[in-house]
């Protein structure tokens, strides 16, 4: 590329000039090339980012005048392409930024960025510097050359002096191209405030988010505290335990028993040494948290499974105690989940497992073991007598002469609570002692569901959430309306469905002659002659002669009938005290003979 322009050859005059470099557009800046030094110029290596030529020209350094202002008065600029590199007569060859070209020969190689040239001067560095205007001295963003900064305030004239800009403008006015400063504006100052924008909405959204989340779960949270709140309060309404609040304020409406949660397990204890049942049901009301022993005399109506009507004793006796089961949910209108038969060995030992029991006493119980009369009772009568396991079945078993059935059965209920009161109340400890009892259970009944039952009890019992209650039953062994509402309805939560015994006449048979089929014998006869058989039970001792008693005079011609019935002779037939819930009643003797079958 050709750096110097010769203005006698291109009609501007005689002085010529050479380009020192390019601004940030790409337009080349000139300089005069004093005549002295013209040849050398032409000589020179052209480079426009070069340190020791281009911008800054330093006079003190290199011994050469200031070359003159393209800009001085009497020099006119050559019309020059800014995006070609060619003048106005074409004659400056085309400007190639990137060295892409081929440079003439006698020319250095041009580097833009900053390599070494072919020829043997050292090719320049341009730095690209923004020029502010200074009216004096040396200041920031003044251009330097290689060997330091250089003051220039304007163009300067082949002499050194300052030159007048020339060029387009008011007369007059000083123009210098160091006054221009293009300067873009810097788009990292919008950038970063449209970011600071988004990132004040991005954390006021996420506040705001935040908030919402905090209101629903409070919400939630309040939802769920009304909710137990009111179950609770619910409760309490339900179970009548709400202070200040009876059963009369609610609406006048008490809660229904029948809706209540309870699990009933039927107890048979069978003496094993005298002969005889006692039975009880214990009951757990899990909805009012209460526990119950509710005593079954034996005289208790039941209905049996070919229809006749039979007594507790006598089902118990048959030890069919799923079906005695089935005939006590009949009857009292509840369901039973098991059947535990406990013979009076098991409850002398479940007594000593359990560490011997505490109860109130009635009377002297005296020593079935002892050698001779008058011996020291066994059982002591008063209040916190303690009864090992021996005591304990003595006490539940026995019944002084005279007395009711129903004085043994209260006894015998006295135990049961004893025992619960010293059963553990952990259902884990409650399994282990049942299962050392070696006792085997009547399905479905199991040791675990036996001594999670009993466990539970155990805790009422201890908190005194416990009472023991009789079921009072008519001298026939139904149930009265009485019965229904005290017992049946409020503690079990059923209705009373005594058999209807009709106009058959009930008669109560015991059984003294020693033989035992002899009593089943004499209730088939019975059964098939219309009479209501009621099991009365055994005699502990036996008897010679048959006895045939009625209590009623309306009822002698009934008793006859009955004898004659048996086969028993008509002077059997007296006067006397029957049976609870017979018309007559049987004690059958050594003279009975059963007809053959």
């Amino acid at each position: 590329m050709n750096d110097r322009y010769d203005a006698g050859d291109t009609g501007y005059g005689a002085v010529p000039y050479e380009i020192v470099g390019y601004d940030e557009y790409g337009r080349p800046v000139y300089r005069q090339v004093p005549a002295e030094q013209a040849p050398q110029a032409q000589q020179a290596a052209y480079d426009p980012y070069a340190q020791q030529q281009g911008y800054g020209y330093d006079p003190y350094t290199t011994g050469q005048q200031p070359p003159a202002s393209p800009y001085a008065p009497g020099h006119q600029q050559p019309a020059y392409d800014s995006y070609t590199g060619y003048d106005a007569y074409g004659s400056q060859a085309p400007y190639d930024p990137y060295a892409t070209g081929t440079a003439p020969q006698d020319a250095g190689g041009y580097d833009p960025y900053g390599q070494a040239a072919s020829g043997d001067r050292q090719p320049l560095v341009a730095e690209q510097t923004a020029y502010i205007p200074q009216q004096a001295g040396p200041a920031e963003g003044t251009p330097a050359t290689q060997d330091g900064p250089v003051a220039q305030d304007g163009p300067v004239a082949r002499d050194g002096t300052a030159a007048e800009a020339t060029g387009p403008g008011p007369a007059g006015a000083d123009y210098r191209t160091e006054q221009f400063a293009f300067v873009e504006e810097p788009d990292g100052d919008s950038e970063d405030v449209i970011d600071w924008l988004k990132f004040t909405e991005n954390r006021t959204e996420r506040r705001e988010e935040a908030r919402r989340r905090a209101r629903s779960r409070l919400i939630a949270l309040l939802v769920v505290l009304a909710v137990v709140a009111a179950g609770g309060v619910g409760y309490l309404w339900y179970a009548g335990k709400l202070p200040g609040l009876s059963s009369g304020s609610r609406g006048g409406t008490a809660a229904p028993v029948t809706a209540q949660k309870r699990d009933v397990l039927v107890v048979h204890l069978h003496n094993t040494v005298k002969g005889g049942t006692s039975t009880a049901l214990l009951v757990d009301n899990t909805t009012t948290k209460q526990g119950t022993t509710v005593l079954l005399p034996n005289s208790l109506a039941l209905t049996d499974d070919d229809g006749s009507t039979t007594t507790l004793a006598k089902s118990v006796d048959d030890d069919d105690t799923s079906g005695t089961r089935d005939q006590l949910d009949t009857v009292l209108g509840t369901s039973l989940q098991g059947s535990w038969r406990l013979d009076t060995p098991y409850l002398q030992n479940l007594v000593d497992l359990v560490g011997n029991i505490e109860i109130d006493t009635d009377t002297d119980v005296p020593d079935p073991d002892a050698k001779k009369k008058g011996a020291a009772p066994l059982v002591h009568k008063g209040q916190d007598q303690t009864l090992s396991g021996k005591m304990a079945v003595a006490y539940a078993t026995y019944r002084a002469p005279g007395e009711s059935e129903n004085a043994q059965l209260q006894r015998f209920g006295q135990v049961m609570q004893g025992v619960l009161r010293k059963m553990s109340s952990d259902p884990a400890s409650a399994t282990t002692t049942v299962q050392t009892l070696a006792q085997i259970l009547d399905p479905p009944l199991t040791d675990k569901d036996l001594g999670t039952f009993l466990a539970r009890l155990a805790d009422l019992a201890k908190s005194g959430d416990y009472k023991t209650a009789l079921l009072p039953v008519r001298p026939d062994g139904t149930l009265s309306a009485e019965t229904s509402d005290s017992v049946v309805k409020d503690i079990l939560g059923g209705t009373a469905k005594s058999p209807d015994a009709g106009t058959a006449v009930r008669v109560s048979v015991q059984n003294a002659t020693g033989v035992k089929d002899d009593t089943e014998k004499a209730r088939v006869v019975l059964l098939n002659g219309g009479f209501t058989f009621l099991e009365g039970g055994s005699a502990s001792g036996t008897e010679a002669a048959s006895k045939v008693t009625y209590e009623d005079a309306a009822d002698q011609a009934k008793a006859a009938e009955v004898a004659k019935t048996l086969g028993l002779p008509a002077g059997s037939v007296t006067k006397g005290t029957v049976s609870s819930g017979a018309d007559v009643s049987v004690v059958l003797g050594r003279d009975y003979k059963p007809s053959p079958s």
